[in-house]
């Protein structure tokens, strides 16, 4: 048979010459392993072939073809290396093609028509001229010869550089091949036979060259390549070849002998490289050129050439991936190679895309690659993109992890808590046990010092010896007492001093045998009473009015035979702790109970409110899915016809995320596509593993033009499951108010409120507050003295207390500006309140506090704005930005504009306040900082679940049986009849804002219609208090069961109206928000309000705003009004 083999040029070295090659080729059985050629066998060789390709033929045993062919690869570098070792993969030229088809058929038979051969600067393995390459051997076999397929001849295997091999080509045919032998090999007879490692001979094949060079028809090749450690692999189909030489089997050669040929070739190929390496002062290479993933390499440094030259110990010091993955130190070893030659193997991960590494000595002397460190790609696997995304996968996986044993560790720590919480309250209950035991026999014994066996002519016990579970008979003459002439007489008795309430009852007859008026009943001694307990009555309990007593002392016999009073007082003292133990388990059980369900319903309102946001704007943008997940796609939906993108022919998304802050930065702007069936607009993004806000605007060209950007607000939308959080900020409140420790008006409830939401998104807040002398510190937990400091000549001392959770600093200057006894009212407010602002801008500067934002409220604190700009943004608090909000503009109207002026941001408490005061002089010329951001109340301070105020906790499920049982506290505590007439109730400041002419007719109309009406509130002007006031006592005499007036401030008693009242009346002239419709409706009160501001907002009439309710994905709720006469308060009423 015949296999034609075909040497090729290396795909895998840079820097090749166009030289012909020439091969001196340690010869083995089955292949033939790059070599180097001698000087004189090259000019033979390239006498006889001036061209480059060249291929062998040869001609095997008789039993060639039984065996199965082998491929053997040894790959040669594929990869970037060090500088000038860089590997190009050949390519057919154009000229060579173009000047093989012009020689056609005439062709030179020696021509190769490999492409392995085009390009300059290639060469096959390095001969003595500094060549290289790699030998790629095709076969083709005559399948005529044996019908088991193709087959490859056996490798036997000699020591390298014996003989020099010359051979020509000849394929499609039959050839005849000799071998031409040089040196003789060792252990070769004279017969060409190479003796195996068993003894055995192996005859050696010739091989002669031939003319002919055309291999294109050859159905299988054996391609030798060098791969990572120029290990030889071979594939092998077992069973279907069978390859003998002179008898031997080729499974038969010995295994030592390949291992050794496989470890001289490495040898080889790196003895190739070093000296190619240091011929062109590279001081480093890697071996193999092509490195790929999971995968051992070897890195080889040459000492003499680094600046570690003098240096005894080299080591390797790198990472993967820019230095972000897998850090390693490795020594490296003094190698065989000649020349001052060092190295260390490393694994590659299967996640790295490059090496990054210096050599150094282990201490302080580096060689880092002239400050550039060095660096090997790796191909094939991860790109850096895709390592971005690992790391952040891993990065999930180790929070995930992290998170278990975070709620593993709180688990235990909980368990140990509720351990200890649980021997602490055991040992209590042992300690209660024991006093009431000691309680009860003090009282006991005192009480058997009264007890008798019998009292003549009263009672006896027969018989008069007796003990536990005897049946006795008590006799009582009926004549000795007050129910001498009862038709019936019946006993009521207990033991012990009545310690199990009545356990003996019974109806007594009269003895007939014995004289007298004496009447009996036979009753059981208790099993472990001590002493009997009972009186005489004229019927069975519950239905007795005439009693013998003893005058007030009942009876009392002692049991002669009881059980022992230790055993008793031990046992008793064990049933006592028992009770205690599952009385408390019963109040622990429901507080939890109560604590889960709190925190479920508190789960679902966040989800519900989180919905009603993302669909807020629908009209106009929303996502699918509405909660955008990290690592997910999201489509993002634009209805321009609503913006001031109208009627633009494109609109474009630019989009990023983690508030623009992303290190990829923005995505490329992306072209929205219309939606079938609408006027949207869609653009679909992956939304990255760390992203936690997703950003965007709109705009009408690729290259900007005009945008949409909510107002210089941006859309954002909130990510969940990022592997990052977001990071958080410092918030400073400067305010005059807080409730409920100095509550005015609605101010103080959003200071708090705002400040738990926003401490609740894991950002750090802190309040600042005058220190009042009217404080109410109830209130205030931990409160303590932390300082004091000095500003314009007034010392400042500072006091710091928890309320509701939150951390307030208490500024108490010493010139007595706060001892007024009142928040507001005094003639130097203005005063009073810009020297706090001033104050505590000093605090937050000598505490050395870096906030970010610094959020001042109403004309109170609106001084922090210009004087934070004037005075402290260029001295230490240059990292805040100033917030102000407007609560009401009808207040201090001067300082609000000059507020306006200096603040970053500007907000106000509703949407439809803002529109209503836009054109105020003090508004109008900041529009593009102005905001509208609806307020909200606290759901964990008004929770009527959760409300110690309220005599039943109520949620919806029993929200009738809650109300009911309010209502008639409600009644009852003010004097109200007890009815089921519908209750008004109105909780406000008394002032011509609230609409007091609409309250005084709303009272009078309810009182028309057979209602009830409660009124809470007081007015800081005193001609309207004193109004109120006579108004209260023509009320009180005239409807004194339908009408009451309180006015002063009750918080307790608010929460009682809330949760008593059917509708609560809010008729406020103008309302920038309001708080109580939305605390009414979180009690299932129903508000009944006037159409302005955050009234109309929140309140949705049920006849006439369902669509507009429906638009923001809510329902009706309530009745409002529009005009600010007694007709529209009767509109609603009367509905």
């Amino acid at each position: 048979m015949e296999v034609a083999l075909q040497a090729q040029r290396p795909v895998s070295c840079r820097a090749l010459s166009d030289r012909k090659a020439n091969f001196k080729i340690k010869p083995f059985l089955g292949f033939f392993p790059n070599g180097r050629a001698t000087q004189s066998s090259q000019h033979s060789w390239r006498r006889e072939f001036p061209l480059s390709g060249v291929s062998y033929g040869i001609v095997a045993s008789a039993d060639f073809s039984r065996r199965r062919q082998r491929k053997v690869s040894m790959s040669g570098p594929k990869g970037p290396g060090p500088k000038g070792f860089l590997p190009k993969t050949p390519v057919e030229t154009s000229t060579q093609k173009r000047d093989q088809r012009n020689t056609g058929e005439n062709e030179d038979p020696s021509t190769p028509t490999s492409s392995g051969y085009v390009g300059t600067g290639k060469k096959t393995l390095r001969t003595d001229e500094e060549q290289t390459g790699e030998l790629t051997r095709g076969t083709e076999v005559d399948e005529e010869r044996n019908d088991k397929g193709p087959s490859a001849p056996t490798s036997s295997e000699y020591e390298s550089g014996k003989k020099t091999l010359e051979m020509k080509v000849v394929a499609g045919e039959k050839q005849t091949v000799e071998i031409t032998q040089g040196k003789k090999v060792e252990g070769e007879d004279d017969n060409g036979n190479v003796a195996g490692a068993d003894g055995n001979v192996i005859e050696s094949q010739k091989i002669k060259p031939t003319a002919k060079s055309d291999t294109g028809h050859a159905k299988d090749g054996i391609s030798l390549e060098e791969k990572n450690s120029g290990i030889i692999k071979s594939n092998a189909n077992e069973g279907n070849e069978n390859i003998k030489i002179d008898g031997v089997r080729a499974e038969d050669v010995s295994l030592d002998l390949k291992l050794e040929m496989e470890a001289n070739l490495h040898k080889q190929v790196l003895e190739e490289l070093a000296e190619e390496n240091f011929s062109r002062g590279n001081k480093m290479f890697y071996y193999p050129q092509v490195v790929k993933p999971d995968q051992d390499i070897e890195v080889f440094l040459n000492r003499s050439l680094s600046t570690l030259s003098n240096e005894p110990d080299v080591m390797i010091m790198g990472a993967f991936n820019d230095w972000r993955w897998k850090s390693f130190t490795i020594r490296l070893n003094k190698t065989h190679l000649q020349g001052d030659w060092w190295s260390s193997q490393v694994h590659i991960p299967k996640e790295a895309y490059k090496m990054d590494f210096v050599f150094f000595n282990g201490t302080n002397v580096y060689d880092n690659n002239n400050q550039n460190d060095f660096c090997i790609p790796v191909n094939g696997g991860m790109d850096a993109l895709a390592f971005e995304d690992f790391l952040l996968e891993e990065k999930r996986r180790e929070l995930e992890k992290l998170a278990k044993e975070q709620a593993e560790r709180e688990r235990q720590a909980e368990e140990q808590r509720r351990i200890e919480a649980e021997k602490a309250a055991r040992e209590a209950d042992r300690a209660q046990a024991r006093a009431e035991t000691e309680r009860r026999r003090e009282m006991l014994q005192h009480l058997k010092k009264k007890a008798a066996v019998s009292v003549d002519n009263v009672w006896c016990i027969q018989p008069c010896e007796f003990k536990g579970d005897d049946l006795v008979r008590l006799y009582y003459n009926r004549s000795s007492g007050p129910l001498a002439h009862a038709n019936d007489i019946w006993i009521h008795g207990g033991h012990n001093n009545w310690k199990d309430g009545l356990s003996i009852v019974g109806s007594l007859i009269k003895d007939e045998k014995k004289e007298g008026d004496w009447w009996y009943v036979e009753v059981v001694v208790p099993e472990r009473a001590l002493v009997l307990d009972w009186v005489f009555a004229d019927g069975p309990p519950q239905r007795a009015s005439l009693y013998d007593n003893n005058h007030r002392e009942d009876f009392h016999a002692i049991v002669p035979q009881s059980i022992s009073e230790e055993l008793y007082w031990v046992e008793e003292e064990y049933q006592i702790y028992k009770k205690l133990q599952e009385e408390r388990w019963l109040r622990e059980e429901a507080i939890r109970a109560k604590a889960e369900r709190t925190a479920r319903m508190k789960a679902e309102a966040k989800e519900r409110t989180l919905k009603m946001f993302l669909l807020s704007q629908k009209h106009m943008v929303y996502t699918e899915p509405l909660d955008v997940q990290a690592g997910s796609m999201v489509s993002v939906f634009y209805n321009p016809a609503n913006t001031v993108l109208n009627g633009k022919s494109e609109v474009w998304f630019r989009c990023s995320f983690n508030r623009w802050t992303h290190h990829n930065g923005p995505l490329p702007p992306q072209k929205m596509l219309p939606v079938d069936n609408g006027s949207h607009l869609k653009a679909t993004v992956k939304v990255p593993l760390d992203a936690y806000m997703m950003d965007f605007v709109f705009s009408e060209r690729e290259d900007g033009g005009i945008f949409d950007n909510r107002n210089g607000m941006d859309y954002h939308i909130p990510v969940f499951g990022s592997v990052v959080k977001e990071p958080p900020m410092h918030i400073v409140h400067i305010a005059v108010e807080m409730a409920p420790i100095a509550k005015v008006g609605g101010l103080g409830d959003v200071v708090t409120s705002l400040s738990r939401a926003v401490q609740e998104l894991n950002h750090h807040v802190d309040i600042i507050l005058p220190k009042y002398d009217c404080l109410n510190l109830s209130n205030v937990k931990d409160f303590q003295y932390k300082r004091c400091y000095f500003w314009g000549g007034t010392e400042i001392k500072v006091w710091f207390g928890k309320v509701e959770g939150l951390s307030v600093y208490f500024l108490e200057p010493q010139n007595g500006f706060f001892s007024a006894g009142c928040i507001y009212g005094c003639r130097n407010d203005g005063e009073r309140f810009g020297f706090f602002c001033h104050a505590a801008l000093e605090f937050l500067l000598q505490s050395g506090f870096h906030p970010d934002i610094i959020h001042c409220h109403d004309w109170s604190s609106a001084p922090v704005a210009w004087l934070f700009k004037d005075h402290y943004m260029h001295y230490g608090l240059s990292k805040a930005r100033v917030v102000f909000t407007i609560h009401n503009l009808e207040f201090g109207a001067p300082l609000i504009a000059k507020a306006m002026v200096y603040t970053d941001k500007a907000t106000t408490v509703s949407q439809t306040y803002s529109r209503e005061v836009s054109g105020n002089p003090a508004i109008a010329p900041h529009l593009y900082k102005f905001h509208g951001i609806l307020n909200g109340i606290d759901p964990d301070i008004w929770d009527p679940y959760d409300d110690r105020f309220i005599p039943v906790p109520y949620t919806s499920d029993n929200v009738v049986e809650g109300k009911r049982a309010a209502k008639e506290a409600l009644q009852q505590r003010l004097g109200l009849k007890k009815s089921d007439f519908p209750l008004v109730g109105i909780i406000t400041r008394l002032t011509h804002q609230k609409g007091i002419h609409l309250i005084k007719h709303a009272i009078w109309r309810t009182l028309e219609r057979n209602g009830q009406v409660v009124l809470l509130g007081s007015a800081p002007d005193p001609r309207i208090q004193n109004d109120f006031v006579n108004l209260a006592n023509q009320l009180h005499s005239s409807h004194a069961d339908r009408a009451r007036l309180c006015l002063t401030y009750d918080e307790p008693l608010s929460h009682l109206i809330y949760a008593g009242a059917d509708f609560i009346l809010v008729p406020s002239i103008f309302e920038p928000c309001g708080l109580t419709q939305l605390t009414a409706m979180r009690y299932g009160s129903i508000p009944v309000v006037r159409k302005t501001g955050g009234l109309y907002d929140t309140v949705f009439d049920v006849d006439h705003d369902k669509e507009r309710a429906q638009a923001q994905g809510l329902e009706p709720n309530g009745f409002n009004f529009d005009g600010a006469d007694p007709a529209g308060v009767d509109y609603a009423l009367n509905r």
